[in-house]
């Protein structure tokens, strides 16, 4: 980690759940709770109303107000991303303005999916968010959901706008990473759990994280020891967070399935299904284990 490595949002935040009550209707009282813990607990940052936030399935009035609520609680000391962008640019747009009326401190704004347009489509598309509004954006790649990769020559393009400062990453290309943080001051966040700690050692600002929801210290440990200077306690701490890492982003449940099987947040919406007796007692098993490590 460098020491001028850019954080415009932060070091560490959370890719925060959306709760729900048990009807199904979106809990602002239980959003608020959240948020407080988060940051109490070590994120320097939230992401409402992204992949874990169930944004495909919460209405733009829902993530208004999920924003306003969030903010009431935490103040204006905390940056707020919004979740914004899918397969209609004009529908983007109207989320990035809503979000920037709502309060947010910036945007996290996917690539535009199904369609799998080209790279210069894809520039286009960012350029247009990023003159909707006067908030910083944070891209978002992420191609196993998208269909379509944010090359880095486009990311390398995209960084000449002033206001797009920042990429979370999902791509896991670290080698394509690194070749866009030499030559851009774009801050990187890491959007894989696996990748926080590598990315962070090349440069990287930080991550946004599925997992922070439900251990938010145990996620941020070993960025901690590495900027003091502690390398192989760095590696050990992120070692004991591979087990829970595992099992909510790698064992075939979506992020936001396991990090609600963990949290009192209500049930995720559907066409998702909450997790089996059998995944969410081993997801409480590992999370166990490692508050007790």
């Amino acid at each position: 980690m460098t020491a001028t490595a850019p954080r415009p949002f932060g070091r560490t935040l959370c890719a925060m759940i959306t709760p729900f009550t048990a009807a199904g209707a979106l809990d602002p009282d239980a959003a608020r709770a959240l948020a407080a813990r988060l940051v109490a607990e070590g994120c320097d940052g939230i992401v409402l109303s992204g992949t874990t936030g169930e944004s495909p399935t919460t209405t733009d009035a829902e993530k208004s107000a999920l924003l306003r609520a969030v903010r009431a609680e935490v103040g204006d000391g905390v940056p707020l991303l919004s979740g914004v962008g899918g397969p209609d640019t004009a529908a983007t747009l109207r989320l990035a303005r809503q979000a920037e009326e709502a309060g947010a401190d910036g945007l996290l704004v996917v690539s535009p999916y199904y369609s799998r347009p080209p790279q210069a489509a894809v520039e286009a598309y960012f350029l247009r968010v990023a003159e909707s509004t006067g908030l910083p954006l944070m891209v978002y790649d992420i191609p196993g959901r998208t269909g379509v990769r944010i090359e880095p020559a486009t990311l390398l393009r995209l960084a000449e706008h002033p206001r797009v400062v920042a990429v979370k990453d999902c791509s896991s290309d670290l080698l394509g990473a690194t070749k866009v943080l030499a030559r851009t001051s774009l801050a990187y966040y890491s959007g894989s759990e696996e990748l926080n700690l590598p990315l962070y050692a090349v440069g990287g600002a930080g991550y946004v994280s599925t997992v922070a929801n439900v251990a938010p210290r145990q996620v941020r440990a070993p960025l901690d020891a590495f900027d003091a200077g502690r390398t192989d306690e760095a590696a050990r701490l992120n070692g004991l967070t591979a087990r829970l890492v595992e099992l909510m982003m790698a064992s075939g449940l979506p992020g936001t399935v396991t990090a609600k099987a963990l949290l009192d947040a209500g049930p995720v919406r559907e066409p998702l299904q909450p997790a089996g007796r059998e995944a969410a007692d081993g997801l409480r098993k590992a999370y166990e284990e490692l508050l007790a490590a």
